[in-house]
């Protein structure tokens, strides 16, 4: 799933192709949103809060979009071939180019005042205008006996997170995935490292935390089971957790991260 970075870069890209230019077509590709059309409104603008999209239209109406695993959004050139199927869910297109927003998880409607129906339960955004670390901390410690590689991805507590960025971050900073939050002293360099991380890679698609970014080089744990730890050389583990059916990929260094 693509996490908090690259949907901001998203984000980014939807604006340039879309704010402030007038619809010439919208094309609703899901049976709750079939017969909107937003044709002759003007695109404000296009907000990431987590993983979500918010794209703003004159009239006060805001598309809400989410890629979950395999979403994407593309820009095209006016005209362009839609690919056929029931790939494509959505076209937002003006006379100078194509959006389309393809394998979206989600697409709704609604107005740009009720957009907290949506993600209004969110915790602070990691790189939000308005990120707030005290209060990612305040949240995590409601549970203290999560664990914190489940609570970590809980985008109730802080959002953008995904499972790339918990198990780098959690290998930097030595803690199991299993051990609880409540046992974990320091949350406040736990959640603003993770910060940093997705920070850094916001001008670049693809993932970093080590520094190096060639693609056999570029991560400590995630992708990489079964090989050696960078640091120690303990094979690196994988499993996966929370509970059926919403269990997720986990990676971890055992001599690194320790019980």
């Amino acid at each position: 799933m693509p996490e908090g970075d690259a949907v901001h870069r998203t984000a980014a890209r939807l604006r340039s192709a879309l704010d402030g230019r007038v619809l010439t077509r919208s094309d609703f590709r899901v049976p709750r949103h079939a017969t909107a059309d937003l044709t002759g409104r003007e695109v404000l603008t296009t907000l990431s809060r987590g993983k979500h999209l918010l794209t703003r239209v004159e009239g006060g109406l805001t598309v809400h979009t989410h890629l979950r695993m395999d979403g994407s959004w593309r820009i095209v050139a006016p005209g362009a071939r839609v690919p056929p199927g029931d790939q494509v869910r959505l076209i937002l297109a003006n006379r100078d180019c194509t959006a389309l927003g393809r394998k979206l998880g989600m697409v709704d409607l609604v107005r740009t005042e009720d957009e907290a129906r949506l993600v209004g339960h969110l915790g602070p955004d990691l790189l939000g205008p308005d990120w707030d670390p005290d209060e990612a901390v305040r949240r995590l410690r409601e549970a203290p006996d999560r664990t914190i590689g489940e609570a970590l991805l809980d985008q109730r507590n802080l959002a953008g997170i995904g499972t790339i960025y918990r198990a780098e971050t959690l290998f930097l900073r030595g803690i199991w995935p299993w051990r609880k939050v409540g046992e974990i002293e320091d949350l406040s360099g736990l959640v603003s490292l993770a910060q940093r991380l997705l920070a850094a890679n916001l001008e670049h698609a693809g993932t970093v935390t080590t520094g190096d970014r060639r693609p056999s080089n570029a991560t400590w744990v995630y992708g990489r089971a079964g090989r050696p730890c960078r640091r120690c050389g303990t094979r690196i583990s994988r499993g996966e957790m929370g509970s059926q059916p919403q269990e997720r990929l986990i990676l971890w260094c055992a001599g690194c991260q320790p019980r």
